[in-house]
């Protein structure tokens, strides 16, 4: 019956999303998650849903037991209360039950953990496919290296645009959205294991995406870990999610999943010229539409 349910929710986003791509971009004033990214996204959005049922039948039970024993046990209802403190069955119900929906819980949560904390959920990927990417944060940006510890070794700045900025002003006709959009974003490719080493160079930041069900702390002297495998072409946006000073909201997180191809060949214009990380090339390609939608069908 759960499953029946969050299936039909998970459905129902779904829909949503053909109707209409705005679902799939952060929206003003969302309360729902953006559309998932990922198969691991996916599946936590889906558990999100199962237990969202269990906590609101919980919440209506426990609710219509107190109005039915306030007004049931009222004074005036109930002039002379009883005297008796146990009840055996009642007492078997209440500590059963609990239990039963903790175990159902543990089933679905802990399994995920597991996908989400050992890297490609245990299965064994040549290190060749693996992509590395190593992100550092910083007062108030990121910085993104490729090709780590190799000849070839490059680090792409990543800041976000600004309307008043000389170089590359923010512009909306262009795609761009503003307190998301960044100079150089991050680039990986679809369809591959991409790792990501994460740390700080100053303070504790946080990188997180949320439609890849992604975050982590970046925290100074110390290397997290996260992977991910996107299997849609798209433009995703996260932001910095500890806080970090005076300009921590201005640490957007801008991540651009390219063919293989495509990643191939900005990881070449990239190379060639670290300082603008690509950017010509990226600026060369399709974007999916004018509100830079996420995952857009």
């Amino acid at each position: 019956m759960l499953r029946g349910a969050w299936k039909l929710g998970m459905l129902g986003a779904a829909s949503l999303a053909a109707a209409s791509q705005a679902w799939a971009a952060p929206t003003l004033g969302g309360i729902d998650f953006q559309a998932p990214a990922t198969e691991t996204a996916r599946r936590v959005q889906a558990f999100h849903v199962e237990v969202l049922i269990i906590i609101t039948l919980i919440t209506a039970l426990v609710t219509a037991l107190l109005i039915w024993v306030m007004i049931r046990y009222n004074r005036k209802s109930n002039p002379t209360p009883k005297k008796f403190s146990h009840n055996t069955t009642v007492e078997i119900i209440w500590t059963v039950l609990p239990v039963l929906i903790l175990v159902w819980i543990a089933k679905g949560s802990f399994p995920l953990l597991y996908e989400q904390d050992v890297m490609f959920n245990g299965e064994q990927v040549p290190e060749e496919q693996v992509v590395d990417i190593k992100i550092y944060g910083n007062m108030w940006y990121w910085d993104y290296t490729y090709n780590q510890n190799t000849d070839q070794e490059f680090v792409v700045e990543s800041r976000m645009l600004r309307a008043g900025d000389a170089d590359r002003p923010l512009d909306t006709a262009r795609g761009d959205i503003p307190q998301l959009s960044v100079d150089y974003p991050m680039v990986a490719p679809v369809g591959r294991h991409v790792r990501l080493k994460i740390t700080a160079r100053d303070v504790i930041h946080s990188w997180a995406m949320p439609q890849f069900a992604l975050k982590v702390d970046a925290v100074p002297g110390r290397l997290n870990q996260l992977w991910f495998k996107v299997d849609q072409p798209g433009i995703y946006y996260g932001q910095c999610s500890e806080l970090c000073g005076k300009d921590h909201s201005n640490m957007p997180i801008e991540l651009w999943a390219l063919p293989q191809q495509q990643y191939d060949q900005w990881l070449v214009a990239a190379q060639a010229d670290p300082a603008n990380g690509g950017r010509a090339y990226l600026d060369s390609l399709p974007r999916p539409g004018v509100t830079q939608l996420a995952a857009a069908e």
